[in-house]
């Protein structure tokens, strides 16, 4: 992920609010199953960062490498063992770097209509770090507590929507971001979406990134969709992390190619991620490892997203005691 200038902030502002005037017109059904995320407790978020720490002795995880074929085909075996049917998806593209293989995983829910949400991570790390680069923060945060969330959330029968996991490969870029280096993953099944949009329309599409730090400090990047982005600030005052904060900038991470593409987007992320308060030295470095994340800070992230999709559920069946999506 990287920020964005500033004149290509107000022109994707500009295109954003074009996107998005038509956003607040989502279908409604009967009934849910009710989501608190209050019982999303400590337990999870341990169990969440012991997904990460044997995500991380696979390592390192750049695109097009053994490393993360062997990550993508982890991640399969965990969404079994959670009990869902994960589907992988496989194909070679040009990049930067020549032709390369990616993988994607991911796995649904199925909810009581075909609605989509779309909650997502990627798992590959940044190429040329060091020999055992962990990314411990940066992909393998956000795809733990992913795991951890497709498996608290199994337990939830009756959901209005079908619920997506999706396990990105391919974010990272080589160089620098453009239309062949980086976002592959999120880029593919985007287009994939978009594609059967008239089947199976889209809610929502929730991405988390480097949500693990001891320190955290969660911001959503201007370039998002405005409802949905106020629908994760209301969450996370409930859920009890009042700091979620709208960035100062806006941001190319896996959220991207799904706003492009007219979809409602929303990212959580914590891009300070260093030694002191304002500097980001561990970021795609040797010290992105394991012993820089906390159960806390993974536990108040999945919280967020739970009560983000609390609030999706409630808006779907007009149950204002939740909360409202429209704006």
């Amino acid at each position: 992920m990287c920020y964005l200038a500033p004149m290509r902030i107000k022109l994707c502002l500009l295109a954003l609010a074009l996107l998005t005037l038509s956003g607040c017109n989502r279908p409604k059904a009967v009934t849910i199953f009710p989501i608190n995320n209050a019982a999303f407790t400590a337990l999870h978020g341990t169990n969440a960062l012991q997904r990460i720490e044997r995500l991380v002795k696979i390592s390192p995880r750049d695109s097009g490498t053994a490393g993360a074929a062997y990550a993508s085909q982890w991640i399969a075996r965990e969404l079994r063992e959670i009990g869902l049917k994960p589907v992988a998806d496989t194909w070679v593209e040009p990049t930067a770097n020549g032709s390369m293989t990616f993988s994607n995983i991911h796995a649904e829910l199925p909810g009581r209509s075909n609605s989509l949400v779309i909650i997502g991570s990627h798992f590959d790390t940044k190429s040329g770090i060091c020999e055992d680069f962990q990314g411990a923060n940066d992909g393998g945060s956000s795809t733990g507590l992913l795991l951890e969330l497709a498996a608290f959330l199994k337990t939830h029968e009756s959901l209005h929507h079908t619920i997506r996991f999706a396990f990105f490969d391919g974010e990272e870029c080589i160089t620098t971001y453009r239309i062949n280096d980086g976002l592959h993953g999120s880029r593919r099944m985007a287009t994939q979406v978009a594609a059967r949009l008239g089947d199976q329309p889209v809610t929502a599409v929730v991405i988390i990134d480097m949500v693990g730090d001891q320190d955290l400090k969660l911001e959503i990047p201007r370039n998002v969709t405005p409802w949905l982005a106020k629908v994760a600030l209301d969450a996370a005052v409930a859920a009890g992390y009042p700091r979620l904060t709208i960035a100062r900038g806006s941001m190319i991470d896996d959220h991207w190619p799904f706003l492009e593409r007219g979809m409602p987007v929303v990212n959580l992320i914590d891009f300070e991620y260093g030694s002191a308060p304002g500097k980001n030295d561990y970021w795609h470095s040797p010290h992105d490892t394991i012993d820089k994340l906390s159960t806390e800070s993974l536990t108040t992230t999945g919280r967020i997203v739970l009560e983000i999709l609390a609030r999706l559920e409630a808006d779907a069946v007009g149950d204002t005691s939740v909360g409202t999506t429209t704006n």
